[in-house]
């Protein structure tokens, strides 16, 4: 009996380590892993979307998907959820007279999304949650999102999108050095998050060698305008990265990951959505 009962708490201890040291990478699960993972998630995956395109003249290409790609690393280590491997394809055309800038045509971003969220899908998931940190994304994934109705889905698509509580302004505001409202692209708050994430990739004697400031080449009030950016901020660089800290970094990084971690939990428990998403699909009349 004692050893029956023996048996049964070591099969325990084994089934408990197992799932803890269950990866939360797409790219690093096995394939007898994915019925576990998809269990753990309550069928939830990640979606962090980064860019490439040149951040300043100090900070790396990549700085927006190692930004991305750390929330979703940290975040899932408290929350368990599984993360699709880096995704850095998104709307960009505005950097594309800059080096390093990877951007493709509309059509094919679209379908690249629209796919890899069918994909995602069809490999089990219900729920995904789509973490951005590129300016450039927000309109784009807005409306992908919305047209998720357009025809019957079998999954839900979420857009992260933190709300900045009075405590985060009040620290935030206490460590912050330059003017916020010209805080931007690569600016101060952006590369004090590589200060902290990866240090050794930010060149800080160079954050002055370009200008971050609005140059203020077009007024057009009232109207909307592509070329906006360009004539705003030609060097692709917005704010005064020079004043950036690791302190900053770190502060704005724990704040993201955790309001991430109550994202994903919050997820994983909604059932209301899928449910009212069928409810609306079958009240359309198809043409």
């Amino acid at each position: 009996m004692r050893k029956i009962k023996l048996l049964s708490i070591l099969l325990l201890l084994v089934t408990v380590a197992s799932a803890q040291n269950l990866p939360c990478r797409w790219d690093e699960l096995t394939a007898s892993d994915w019925p576990r993972a998809l269990e753990r998630s309550s069928r939830t995956c990640i979606l962090p979307i980064g860019i490439l395109e040149k951040h300043g003249p100090h900070a790396p290409i990549g700085s927006d998907l190692i930004q991305v790609r750390e929330w979703a690393a940290r975040a899932t280590k408290k929350e368990y959820a599984v993360v699709f491997p880096d995704y850095f394809y998104g709307q960009i055309n505005e950097a594309k007279h800059e080096p390093g800038a990877f951007a493709l045509p509309e059509k094919v971003v679209w379908e690249l999304l629209e796919n890899t969220c069918d994909e995602i899908a069809r490999n089990g998931f219900n729920k995904i949650v789509i973490v951005n940190v590129h300016g450039g994304n927000p309109e784009f994934l807005r409306y992908f999102i919305q047209t998720r109705l357009e025809k019957r889905h079998d999954y839900a698509v979420y857009y992260f999108q933190p709300e900045l509580d009075s405590t985060y302004k009040a620290g935030y505001a206490k460590l912050h050095k330059s003017d916020p409202a010209t805080d931007g692209h690569a600016g101060e708050r952006e590369t004090s998050v590589l200060l902290y994430m990866r240090p050794e990739l930010v060149k800080m004697d160079s954050a002055t060698i370009e200008s971050g400031a609005n140059q203020q080449r077009l007024s057009v009030p009232g109207v909307y305008t592509a070329i906006w950016w360009y004539a705003s901020y030609p060097n692709h660089y917005a704010g005064e990265g020079a004043k950036a800290t690791r302190e900053l970094g770190k502060f704005v990084t724990d704040y993201m990951v955790g309001s991430l971690e109550k994202a994903i939990k919050t997820v994983k428990a909604d059932t209301k959505t899928l449910e009212l998403q069928k409810e609306f699909y079958d009240k359309v009349k198809e043409p």
